[in-house]
């Protein structure tokens, strides 16, 4: 078959095999090389600029990588939503604030990633300057990868392709807050004091909570649809989870909507109700959803454990409220990653099971031959 079928097919059904799904995001990318350094050469032509800062090639690769990755995930989400309900491993189609949510979040880690190279670059390179040719290419090659990156995440959507980008955003978002908070001396109150000035720290953490929570909601559908649930007990135990991880994700979400300085009763409802809502998740995950792995229940119980000794160490002085809280919330969330993880992996395992079995027959046939 000749390159220019190949190409013409792939342009026809992008996100059709693994193949078409690689080689379509091969042409985003390349896509957003072009434009990106075709911007690239207006804005830096005839001028040396700035690895960092103001004006630099670094800000140019970081606003223009989080256009890049928000453009070319939505354009996935396109690409994937035409596939036929038939399709093997089709999941629920996403609802439009999720994939909201999910292009800002990579957005924000290309944003954030780009901005944190330039300044680790320009510190290695100590007052260099870069010319117009090579600050336009550069900045096109930083579009090309998150919009490539990006594009891939869109079609290839799974349980724990979602749970490395939670991770990242949530890690990537709090560092930012916690890097450019005015009050250095933030940590001897509370972790929600991050959320209370005027500055970009506090609006870092503020949004980063609320599309965080959002995630966790796009999450709780799109991770359990596909749980086994043969009976009514079963389908029971698995909406209920799935209204527990809804729940948290409302909560987050409202955490960074009320700041602690102006809503405190509210925002101290949302944290508290958050942690006991995943402490009743863990507690009753073994009877919601038997499927789950024994090693990962007792994770969770671990956890749980941790959480009340911190608390006692609270109480008794021993640990400020900050060190609480910042455990406490990677206990959480490394909680609700590790699970998005093994559902993907129940599900997978469900798979398998189901083409063993519908290959039994042919076995068994085949070997009563003489």
């Amino acid at each position: 078959m000749s390159d220019s079928s190949t190409l013409t097919r792939v342009i026809r059904h992008p996100a059709r095999s693994a193949e078409a799904k690689e080689s379509s995001a091969l042409l985003v990318g390349a896509a957003a090389l072009v434009i990106g350094t075709l911007i690239g050469l207006f804005v830096f032509w005839d001028q040396d600029v700035p690895i960092s800062g103001r004006g630099s090639v670094g800000i140019y690769a970081a606003v223009g990588g989080a256009l890049a990755a928000i453009g070319a995930f939505v354009f996935g989400c396109t690409m994937r939503r035409s596939r036929a309900r038939s399709t093997p491993g089709y999941r629920p189609r996403l609802h439009w604030f999720d994939v909201a949510a999910l292009a800002l979040a990579l957005g924000v880690i290309a944003l954030l990633g780009f901005t944190g190279l330039a300044s680790l670059l320009s510190q290695s390179f100590v007052g260099a300057l870069v010319y117009g040719f090579p600050a336009a290419v550069l900045g096109g090659v930083a579009m090309a990868v998150a919009a490539y990156m990006s594009y891939l995440s869109a079609v290839n959507l799974t349980p724990m392709l979602l749970s490395l980008v939670l991770a990242l955003f949530l890690a990537v978002g709090a560092l930012a807050s916690m890097l450019s908070a005015s009050d250095p001396l933030w940590w001897t109150k509370n972790l929600s004091t991050l959320g209370i000035s005027d500055d970009i720290s506090a609006l870092a953490f503020n949004v980063t909570l609320i599309i965080a929570g959002v995630m966790v909601t796009t999450i709780a559908h799109y991770a359990t649809a596909f749980l086994p649930a043969d009976d009514a007990g079963a389908r029971r135990g698995r909406n209920l989870v799935r209204f527990g991880l809804v729940l948290i994700g409302i909560l987050l979400a409202c955490v960074g909507i009320f700041p602690v300085d102006e809503y405190l009763g509210a925002h101290n409802l949302a944290a508290t109700g958050m942690a006991i809502v995943y402490v009743a998740m863990v507690v009753s995950l073994p009877a919601l959803l038997p499927s789950m792995p024994k090693v990962f229940v007792m994770l969770g119980y671990v956890y749980v454990g941790v959480i009340v000794v911190l608390a006692g160490f609270f109480i008794s002085g021993y640990y400020n409220l900050t060190a609480v809280e910042l455990v406490v919330a990677v206990l959480v969330f490394s909680w609700v990653i590790v699970f998005l993880r093994n559902t993907g992996a129940v599900e997978q395992g469900a798979g398998e099971e189901d083409a063993r079995r519908d290959d039994e027959p042919a076995v068994t046939k085949a070997g009563a031959v003489p």
